[in-house]
């Protein structure tokens, strides 16, 4: 079976996070980051850090690679890894980039590929590989023909680099 996804809207909407006032976010958007942040620092991670649930309820955190294509993170792995086997139950996931300083945190669904079509293979394996050529890997186009491939869509985006002057909320 052939999956293909279509893209979030380039632009979302930005507005601010719902934050007790003496935080000190924002009431308006003049300020707020623009999607081109959180954009430019998925694409260029090397690690992305993953929350998932457990089916007993107990959060489960693990740093993964992954390719940030068309406003979604594709992450790869077998389907016996604790993080599959936690998606197979429950979707619910956050990711969270390794800065707290240049933050960008998605919330969202973690969905299987199953065979992606023929051009989006092609485009992750050029991601995957430009990316992680320091070690070596190599994936083809058809790399995730047998499965071990999910899309991470995200719901809302957070993302600040000068807390709280700049914290950003976008909903897709």
């Amino acid at each position: 079976m052939s999956t293909s996804i279509s893209p979030a809207p380039a632009q979302p909407p930005a507005g601010r996070p719902y934050l007790p006032a003496d935080y000190g976010v924002p009431a308006s958007a003049e300020g707020a980051l623009p999607w081109s942040f959180v954009e430019e620092r998925m694409a260029a991670a090397r690690n992305y850090w993953i929350v998932t649930v457990r089916p007993d309820g107990r959060p489960h955190a693990v740093p993964v690679w992954g390719a940030w294509l068309d406003n979604a993170l594709y992450i790869e792995g077998s389907p016996q890894t604790r993080r599959s086997r936690n998606l197979a139950v429950n979707p619910a996931v956050v990711v969270h980039l390794e800065s707290g300083d240049q933050v960008v945190i998605l919330e969202g669904e973690a969905h299987p590929v199953g065979r992606p079509d023929p051009a989006l293979g092609a485009r992750l394996s050029a991601i995957f590989c430009a990316k992680y050529a320091w070690a070596n890997y190599q994936p083809g186009p058809d790399a995730w023909d047998q499965g071990g491939l999910h899309v991470i869509r995200p719901h809302t985006v957070f993302a600040w680099s000068k807390f709280p002057a700049d914290a950003t909320r976008w909903r897709l």
